[in-house]
């Protein structure tokens, strides 16, 4: 496992997933220790004069308009993060509290907090020993950073609340002393300066891209399944017809596509005279609806890539010894992305259940037998696999419900308008999780249909895909217990394993049934698109 270095510049995705998921270790750049001493000469200086200065020497929030003297301060410290750490409701997931550690370590780094360099490697020693403060669902506003998440975690840092370590809650002065860390007493400005960032929502965003990346690739797998075991064309998807619309997730989605069911003896078998005009909207559209899934990715992933380049701290030390009261602590940035794409996940699930249900309907599916039944009537097949999945959807469109519209008051009126960020990145949390599911039932339910439509054989790809899930999901046959299937299925889709790596594909040929596989494609002798 490699050390992820931590500097004044922004953190790369990649690495902020390692460190939160994989257990990375990280470390302090020098220039980022640079950096950190040199602001904090900036806060020590205003500490010592007679100015009151914002989270150095007064109080905070509505209570700013108090001076605090020299000697009240680090109780002042001490009490913000107490007073802070107000959270409640279940557990937060351990990669989302190491994700917002790593993120507010980073900003302590850009050398515009003014923390001193004790506490920066307090964060770092934390990470390294595995030691995860234990973070509550519910406590953070979006606005004035995740103040109530991050309080928690400085709590830790402080020897105080408790830490999660290999999955075991204990308390953290415990947990420090086994590993020989010594709590960290805070001085001026440091409390404030490790809550007020926005680092949970934006850690949140970082690993629900990378996730929702990989689901929309297998999304065009489980597509691609459907659409051949439901004997839809692949005409529609020809590059020349995406270009009259060039938006580049529906031509990604699209080559995609005709990739995955290129050399498919059931696409070929059907190309010329079936009687179809045009397929379904949830088989044609698919590239269009994908795709647009995949723009909103990139858009979000923009925004993230400007958050990693951020400093988010209120106020900031600037270059010139300066600190400076601002806003840029505010959620919206990140609230709206993480809802936008909860949308597309919500609609991108919605046409693969609508795909699966095409399946499953004797009057739609052409040929295949009611609900992909062994003995239907005396066998319900996937009559409920379906069921499960259109209560996935209706989840996701509650879900898809946008929190960043919605703002509550608080700390006197001085705090008037908040992002509800951390909620949004909660709720995204819970459809990335749905997706997945609703994906998983759509390629065991296509996989039926397909070995159905034997002795013609599927795409190289396609049929690798199917290989693959039945060296842990058997084949169709009479009824049997079927969540057990659907969880394999769904472990299968999030580990990546049924992911396609496109330009990484088997090169072997299906198995021919007799004679040449037509190319799959577009051509002047093939028909036009239905």
């Amino acid at each position: 496992m490699h050390t992820v270095i931590v500097g004044p510049g922004p953190l790369a995705p990649e690495d902020v997933v390692a460190v939160a998921r994989d257990g990375a270790r990280v470390a302090l750049s020098e220039e980022a220790r640079s950096a950190i001493k040199t602001a904090r000469t900036h806060v020590e200086a205003l500490a010592a004069s007679d100015e009151p200065v914002y989270g150095v020497s007064t109080g905070f929030g509505a209570l700013a308009t108090r001076h605090i003297p020299a000697e009240q301060r680090t109780q002042l410290q001490r009490s913000l993060i107490r007073s802070h750490a107000a959270g409640t409701g279940p557990q937060v997931e351990d990669e989302v509290v190491r994700a917002l550690m790593l993120l507010r370590l980073s900003t302590m780094a850009s050398g515009h907090t003014g923390v001193r360099l004790e506490v920066a490697e307090a964060y770092a020693a934390m990470l390294n020993a595995g030691l995860t403060p234990v973070v509550r669902e519910y406590g953070s506003l979006g606005c004035s950073g995740d103040l109530a998440p991050l309080s928690h975690c400085a709590l830790a840092v402080m020897g105080e609340g408790e830490v999660s370590e290999d999955g075991v809650v204990r308390p953290a002065a415990e947990a420090l002393a086994d590993h020989g860390l010594t709590p960290v007493v805070l001085a001026e400005k440091e409390g404030l300066a490790l809550i007020n960032g926005t680092d949970g929502m934006l850690g949140m965003l970082v690993l629900a891209l990378h996730d929702v990346r990989a689901l929309l690739d297998a999304a065009d797998l489980a597509a691609a399944m459907s659409i051949e075991g439901q004997l839809g064309t692949d005409q529609v998807f020809s590059a020349e017809l995406m270009a009259l619309r060039p938006h580049p997730g529906q031509a990604t989605s699209a080559a995609h596509l005709r990739t995955l069911l290129a050399g498919s003896e059931i696409v070929a078998s059907h190309r010329h005279g079936d009687g179809v005009v045009q397929d379904a909207y949830s088989l044609r559209c698919t590239p269009q609806v994908h795709g647009a899934a995949r723009d909103t990715l990139d858009h979000a992933a923009l925004v993230a890539g400007r958050e990693l380049a951020s400093a988010i701290d209120n106020p900031s030390v600037l270059a010139d010894g300066r600190v400076s009261s601002h806003g840029n602590f505010h959620g919206a940035p990140l609230a709206y992305v993480l809802d936008f794409l909860a949308i597309a996940v919500a609609d991108v699930a919605g046409i693969s259940e609508r795909r699966t249900d095409r399946f499953l309907d004797v009057s739609r599916n052409r040929g295949l037998p009611p609900f992909l039944a062994d003995d239907p009537g005396v066998d319900s097949g996937a009559m409920i696999a379906q069921y499960t999945q259109a209560a996935l959807v209706a989840e996701l469109k509650r879900l898809a419900v946008p929190a960043s519209v919605d703002s509550i008051p608080s700390s006197a009126m001085q705090e008037d308008h908040v992002s509800l960020g951390w909620s949004a990145a909660r709720k995204l949390r819970r459809a990335v999780d749905a997706l997945t599911r609703v994906l998983a039932i759509e390629i065991m339910v296509a996989a039926r249909g397909i070995d159905l439509r034997a002795p013609l054989a599927p795409s190289p790809i396609t049929g690798a895909a199917i290989r693959t899930l039945r060296e842990h999901v058997p084949g169709p046959g009479p009824d049997r217990f079927l969540a057990p299937e659907i969880d394999s299925t769904v472990t299968l889709v999030r580990t990546g394993t049924l992911r396609p790596r496109f330009g990484q594909f088997p090169t072997e040929s299906p198995v021919r049934i007799g004679g040449e596989v037509p190319e799959s494609g577009t051509g002047p002798e093939q028909e036009a698109p239905r």
